[in-house]
Parts: C-alpha cells; structure tokens; sequence
C-alpha cells in the first residue's frame, strides 16, 4: 500500500502513478514501479494531481522542484485514461 500525495489515501501500489527522483537527481515518470530512485506518488485522478501540485507535496517528498513538464505528463496520462 502506498499514500496518493493529493488526497493522500491509501492505495495498492499498482493503482498508482509513480514519480521518482533518480540518484542523478532527474525527475521522471515510472509507470513499472521498478526503477532505481526515491518514489511519489499520485492516484490517477486529476483533482489529487491538482491538490499535489499546488501544495507542491511531490517537491517536499522528493526533495527537489519537480519541472513544470512532468506535471503536464502527468495530466496527459490522466486525461488519456480519464481518471481511471
């Protein structure tokens, strides 16, 4: 179980998108869960994607700015799976 950083429920891993902070310190998406790094997460509802973001709640769990990119990635995939 991990804790979505919007609404900050409890969720299988698997139903959740995962941010990760790379020891390079890049900032990307892990849609396997299984990449090398320090994980976030969110669940795939845009209004927890929104709440994150203007709380900056990615940032303080990663530790770093999180680009203006990856949140725009994050709402493509929400929006192509509609939340679901």
């Amino acid at each position: 179980m991990r804790q979505c950083r919007g609404c900050r429920e409890h969720f299988p891993k698997s139903e959740l998108i995962r941010v990760l902070r790379s020891p390079e310190g890049e900032i990307s998406l892990d849609f396997t869960g299984r990449k090398n790094g320090r994980g976030a997460y969110i669940c795939r509802k845009l209004s927890c994607l929104r709440k994150a973001q203007k709380a900056n709640r990615l940032g303080q769990e990663l530790g770093v700015s999180i680009p203006e990119e990856v949140y725009l990635a994050l709402e493509r995939e929400l929006e192509e799976n509609d939340g679901n």
